[in-house]
């Protein structure tokens, strides 16, 4: 089955770079080389200097045969966030598209899915830690302009938490949220390489997701055009038992579901 989407990449990847040709034009040409039909540019809010509209229409100029959507990735970053929502909210008629996120846990000013950060959290009360970023999900859904959160549970990313019970009771009344907003949650092969190994969300919560009606988009959250849908290969057979056969696109954030064929 092959994936025709990559929903989350990271042109600019963790620094400004203004949007030009030779930033941009490699992420479409791998595109096109993996089979994409479709792809959001979706840099962090707080590089959102670097983000060029009329660069995107350039490109969507020079490649008719695959539909470029302009999108960001939100989170709650305590330095940048606020700067970076009143920018999403200025050019919302220009985005087709916006993830969000939380990659920080307050008080804490340093993002906890630094990937130095491993030891530090196989110490910490994870319970309390996913309750913590739970609120931070929904604190961004409370202020609203998202279309769809991404790697839903980022905070098992160190691979340290393995609850008896699963994650899925701690997520799933989020999900029920996420279904009464209306908002899509992307699958994401980028927990393959990080020391999870292992898809965002679990496949518990996938299924559960799935229930409740909830629609998904595909991703690999890259933040080189190497990485552009990385994964996709072992992501479809891991979609299979699961029996998804529709994945959400959007434009101008208007939602259409598309076939998997």
């Amino acid at each position: 089955m092959p994936l025709p989407i990559d929903y989350h990449m990271h042109p600019q990847a963790h620094s400004i770079k203004p949007y030009t040709p030779e930033l941009l034009a490699p992420w479409a040409k791998t595109a096109r080389e993996r089979g994409l039909k479709e792809i959001a540019l979706t840099d962090h809010d707080r590089y959102h200097e670097g983000v060029d509209f009329d660069e995107i229409d350039k490109l969507r100029e020079a490649n008719p045969d695959l539909k470029i959507r302009a999108g960001i990735e939100l989170d709650n970053d305590p330095e940048t966030g606020k700067a970076g929502r009143a920018w999403v909210e200025k050019n919302w008629d220009r985005l087709d598209f916006v993830l969000g996120s939380a990659h920080y846990l307050p008080p804490d000013p340093v993002m906890f899915d630094k990937t130095d950060r491993v030891d530090e959290f196989a110490q910490k009360d994870m319970v309390a830690a996913c309750v913590t970023y739970i609120a931070e999900l929904e604190g961004m859904m409370d202020r609203g302009g998202i279309d769809c959160l991404s790697h839903l549970d980022l905070i098992k990313i160190h691979g340290v938490w393995h609850p008896k019970e699963g994650l899925l009771p701690h997520f799933y009344p989020l999900l029920e949220r996420i279904r009464r907003e209306d908002l899509a949650i992307e699958i994401s092969t980028a927990g393959w390489r990080k020391p999870v190994g292992e898809a965002y969300p679990h496949a518990d919560i996938l299924k559960a997701a799935k229930q409740l009606g909830i629609p998904f988009t595909l991703a690999s959250d890259a933040h080189s055009h190497a990485q552009l849908a990385e994964e996709y290969g072992r992501l479809a057979e891991f979609l299979t038992p699961f029996d998804i056969r529709e994945v959400a696109t959007y434009e101008k954030h208007r939602r259409t579901m598309i076939l998997l064929t």
